[in-house]
């Protein structure tokens, strides 16, 4: 099947829904478990704001706010289109749909945000904790795990559209 110009699968799933959800997800769990529970990284740390002072961890907190709030805009505008569409079709779709784009979302956030933020920009690094010779390695697995969900969550989909097809 393929997506039409409204970023739904033929089948009628909203998969910009799902991958918008992912995003946010993905922001979520990279700002609350990388950024405040292991505290490896703030969004500007390697960008001259080392947490190293109180101004300097003020900077952070701001840029880590926001960036949630982007994530947070994500998370609702998945939510919004989801539920819009949930509301004029009564589609009965594969359970595979959502959880496929969910991953494709998460992993497209993983790749973006490694290759933007850690490689181009160096605003920050996945583990700062450990010796700057070794953040590298962290970055790389980042972008491994990103591309795995990404992949994964593709298949998912297609699996997802061919049950879904297989219904009707």
């Amino acid at each position: 099947m393929t997506i039409n110009g409204n970023g739904r699968t033929e089948g009628g799933f909203p998969v910009s829904a799902g991958i918008l959800f992912g995003l946010g997800l993905g922001g979520f769990f990279d700002g609350i478990v990388l950024h405040q529970l292991l505290q490896w990284h703030h969004l500007v740390t390697s960008a001259g704001y080392p947490p190293h002072s109180v101004e300097n961890l003020k900077v952070n907190t701001f840029w880590d706010g926001v960036f949630h709030a982007g994530t947070y805009v994500f998370t609702m505008l998945g939510l919004y289109i989801l539920w819009r569409y949930s509301r004029k079709n009564h589609v009965r779709w594969s359970g595979k749909l959502l959880p496929g784009t969910f991953l494709m979302g998460f992993g497209i956030f993983n790749l973006v945000e490694g290759l933007i933020n850690h490689n181009l920009l160096g605003l920050h690094h996945v583990n700062e904790t450990v010796p700057r010779e070794q953040w590298i390695y962290w970055d790389i697995g980042f972008l491994v795990w990103g591309a795995s969900m990404l992949i994964g969550g593709w298949l998912l989909l297609r699996a997802g559209r061919r049950d879904t097809a297989a219904r009707r």
